[in-house]
């Protein structure tokens, strides 16, 4: 049925450590991503130089910003940004539980899709928790709508994602990445799809602090003549779209859970996703937290049962 549905919690067996460019920042960062104990969440630690650490949640109450990526934290303060590509590979991982060290500002962004953290967990694997994993699954639609953009949520039996772009460049124009998801289906489709921008942008991001670390080898890069730079050329045909595909898993993975519908947007992006995943949480009757009713065993949405819990917080799941 296209979802992630497993009875219990997962970890990491093993640590892992990681090493790489900020996008936006082009500072060098290293992440270590350690195994956590149950109900922990996805939680960020920034390690200063003093030795202190702030930690972030993976929570959508958390996200400070979303201008070309989405961050945890203060802009202005203590942030880590970056996160949606690495969120979206735990999420094809099913890794429920983890504590990301790092010693920068910005997860790095390695081959600009989730790629190389996917191949990174495959090398430890994952260890299961005797703590049953929960589920928000979408009863009711919930829309909202930013000039010509718009995205929803509505009640589907697995998870699916319609991610729709419309671009005025006719390599991209107008793409649709419309598929149920889950781990094996990321992985084939979504994984390795890159980040993109446009050479016409390049000095006005660089002029306001962002695509310090853009480059050939982590960025998919549209001359002025509307070609791909790239040598090796795009990954998919409609690369463009997968990665907002992509990105469209790694911010909703910020709900705290998975989640059971259809998210849909058309036009869309960090702001849009955070904006639809905050209308959802924030509205009661839209949803309901269910967990698997038999964890021994993948589960079918009809053996998922509600489960008696207050309102959604973000430290709840």
């Amino acid at each position: 049925m296209g979802t992630n549905l497993l009875g219990y919690q997962t970890t990491l067996a093993h640590r892992v450590d990681m090493s790489g460019v900020g996008v936006h920042s082009g500072e060098h960062v290293s992440i270590a991503l350690l195994p956590a104990e149950p109900n922990t969440g996805i939680c960020f630690r920034k390690l200063n130089l003093d030795g202190n650490g702030v930690e972030f949640r993976a929570r959508v109450s958390e996200i400070g910003a979303t201008d070309l990526c989405t961050m945890l934290g203060d802009p202005h303060g203590e942030h880590v940004a970056t996160v949606e590509h690495l969120m979206a590979a735990f999420w094809a991982l099913g890794l429920d539980n983890v504590v990301v060290e790092i010693d920068g500002r910005e997860v790095p962004v390695m081959d600009g899709s989730s790629r190389v953290f996917i191949e990174a967990v495959d090398e430890v694997g994952l260890s299961i928790q005797a703590v049953k994993r929960r589920y928000i699954r979408v009863t009711r639609p919930v829309r909202i709508e930013m000039g010509g953009s718009w995205a929803e949520f509505r009640p589907y039996e697995g998870t699916r994602f319609e991610v729709a772009i419309d671009f005025d460049c006719p390599l991209i124009g107008r793409q649709d990445f419309r598929s149920d998801l889950d781990g094996a289906t990321f992985r084939r489709e979504l994984s390795r799809a890159r980040t993109f921008g446009f050479m016409k942008d390049v000095e006005r991001l660089w002029a306001s602090g962002h695509a310090l670390g853009s480059s050939l080898e982590n960025s998919v890069v549209i001359g002025d003549d509307n070609s791909v730079i790239n040598p090796e050329g795009l990954r998919f045909r409609d690369e463009f779209v997968r990665h907002k595909a992509l990105d469209a898993v790694g911010d909703l993975a910020l709900a705290g859970a998975q989640f059971i519908g259809c998210f849909a947007s058309y036009r869309g992006g960090h702001r849009l996703n955070a904006a639809a995943l905050k209308a959802l949480l924030s509205d009661r009757t839209a949803y309901e937290i269910v967990e698997a009713r038999d964890a021994r065993r993948r589960a079918r949405s009809a053996e998922l049962i509600a489960v008696n819990a207050p309102a959604y917080s973000p430290w709840m799941l």
